[in-house]
């Protein structure tokens, strides 16, 4: 590692670029969470690379490409100073219920090339398949990535939400930098075979929600009453009724450890994260999203707590207990082709 910035620097996968140990999800910029103040996402987006956050993940289905076109200055101004990660592979139509999932060749081809235009850029630096069609043989979608590179679009691939199995074949199909899924105190279902996995191929880890979406934080304890009507959380199942009220009472462990070494709940969060990265000897590299700098800063700072032994095992039942699903539709994740 080198110490460059506030925060260290590790190789984003056997070969992959240098970034930041921790980066920002951009998702909430655009979408998903409520109304943004874009004068204070883009101070956000400053105020990560004075961090030394130097990876910025977004995708073509958040906004339905309006967040890849807010990020399109910032790269303008920062090109060589950011590691800029998108993805396709969830299609979006004028339904706004409707997700369909397209890894097909014509697909793969297409999505980029939209990205490439709504980014102004020429090149991006890590693209990854969003979801997982197992109808597609990964020597069509992952070979069709694979093309991209050697075209120069495109310098390293990645894939989000596939099993152990899978990125093993993926990567023989071509090699892949970093795995993103869902990875935190309340969803550990990567560990089953992705994380052996990434960790035998040299595959980075980029866990997304490594804050449980907000909750770990303790920023709200039932979506349906305390988020607006625009906000997804108010139908995950985690987040309402009865599961919320059995989730919330999970925390406790959490903030117990955050007062011992004087920091927030959020910070001990990410902290796990990358300390179970270090028992499984994977690199790691969290993106939790936020448009505020006061909390990238708060975040960032995660990255250098350190948990002892006991706090280990204090937070160690958390996952085993909580109640609900992290999607209403479970089929599009990695667990559901795994039971």
């Amino acid at each position: 590692m080198s110490t460059e910035g506030r925060i260290t620097r590790v190789e984003l996968g056997t070969g992959g670029p240098l970034v930041g140990v921790q980066g920002l999800g951009c998702m909430g910029i655009s979408e998903f969470y409520g109304d943004t103040d874009e004068a204070a996402a883009r101070d956000t987006l400053d105020a990560a690379l004075e961090a030394g956050v130097t990876l910025f993940d977004t995708a073509d289905i958040y906004g339905r490409g309006r967040n890849e076109e807010f990020l399109a200055p910032f790269l303008a101004a920062h090109r060589e100073e950011v590691v800029l990660a998108t993805k396709f592979a969830i299609e979006r139509t004028d339904d706004p219920a409707y997700r369909g999932i397209r890894n097909d060749r014509a697909y793969v081809r297409r999505a980029v090339e939209d990205s490439l235009r709504r980014l102004d850029v020429e090149v991006i630096d890590l693209y990854y398949m969003h979801r997982r069609d197992p109808a597609v043989p990964f020597a069509e979608s992952v070979g069709a990535m694979a093309e991209l590179v050697k075209e120069g679009k495109v310098r390293h691939l990645g894939l989000s939400e596939v099993t152990g199995p899978e990125l093993r074949e993926a990567h023989a199909v071509h090699p892949i930098a970093a795995l993103q899924s869902e990875w935190s105190l309340f969803s550990r279902d990567v560990e089953r075979s992705a994380v052996p996995a990434a960790a035998e191929l040299g595959v980075a880890l980029v866990p997304y929600s490594p804050l449980g979406r907000g909750f770990l934080t303790g920023s709200f304890t039932d979506a349906a009453g305390e988020l607006s009507e625009g906000d997804f959380r108010r139908h995950q199942p985690r987040f309402t009724g009865e599961n919320a009220r059995t989730n919330a009472a999970l925390l406790e462990p959490v903030r117990a450890v955050a007062a011992a070494h004087g920091v927030t709940p959020a910070q001990v969060a990410l902290a796990w994260v990358h300390d179970r990265a270090a028992v499984h000897r994977l690199t790691v590299v969290p993106i939790p999203g936020t448009r505020k700098r006061s909390r990238l800063l708060e975040n960032a700072a995660a990255a250098s707590i350190e948990l002892t032994a006991a706090e280990r095992e204090s937070l160690e039942p958390i996952a085993a207990a909580v109640a609900g699903d992290r999607y209403p539709d479970m089929s599009a994740t990695s667990l559901a082709r795994e039971v």
